[in-house]
């Protein structure tokens, strides 16, 4: 299987990479648009600024491919950065525009009595179910560094939440797509156990595809 992390020079890159080799694929880590146009799976990593995140994705020519590969239905999954990234819009700033591939908006948490960022371990509370959180519990901790959090437009998009202050979508599954705010890269055994479960998720896609007719296997 042909896994593909996305290369931007996002700050959590090695990690994230580390963590799918410990599920046993050797994914590539890469910012050819080719090489995701042929992935059967794409994680897209990240941790910062939006407005440097979607900067960097244009100027590496990402943006289109990255659209097409998620309309193509292969399995995608967005860490951090890369859920917010999927988004409409971000308040950061003056307001940045984003991919667009799942509708909403991207919040900046109320200062008041809370620390932002918010930074450290916070339980999730599973929605409903789905591949990738097969078999970790509701209610387990998972590591957060972010400042900002998803509102999508459409509920039903909302895979997992988290109360800080609010209660945010700190998870999203639509179709092919699954995100989370949360890094599983740092957040022990149950983070590990989502990228191994996405892992088989996309294997389990790649199997399901029909046999050439020249009897070759993908």
């Amino acid at each position: 299987m042909d896994l593909v992390i996305i290369d931007y020079d996002a700050g959590n890159l090695r990690s994230v990479t580390r963590a799918v080799e410990r599920t046993g694929i050797m994914p590539r880590v890469t910012a050819d648009p080719s090489d995701i146009d042929h992935a059967d799976a794409v994680i897209l990593p990240g941790v910062g600024a939006a407005a440097d995140t979607m900067l960097k994705l244009r100027e590496r020519g990402l943006v289109d491919p990255i659209h097409a590969y998620i309309a193509s239905g292969r399995p995608f999954l967005g860490v951090c950065m890369g859920l917010q990234a999927l988004f409409d819009s971000s308040e950061e700033g003056d307001g940045q525009t984003c991919l667009g591939a799942i509708h909403g908006r991207v919040l900046k948490f109320a200062t008041g009595t809370l620390k932002v960022p918010h930074m450290g371990w916070n339980t999730v509370d599973w929605v409903r179910d789905h591949p990738v959180i097969d078999g970790i519990p509701s209610g387990r901790a998972f590591y957060f560094v972010h400042s900002f959090y998803p509102a999508p437009a459409d509920e039903s998009v909302t895979l997992g939440t988290t109360e800080y202050g609010v209660r945010f979508a700190s998870v999203v599954s639509r179709d092919n797509v699954v995100a989370t705010q949360f890094h599983p890269e740092k957040s022990s055994d149950n983070g590990l156990r989502l990228y191994a479960n996405f892992v088989d998720w996309a294997r389990a896609g790649v199997m399901a595809q029909p046999v050439p007719a020249t009897g070759g296997a993908r």
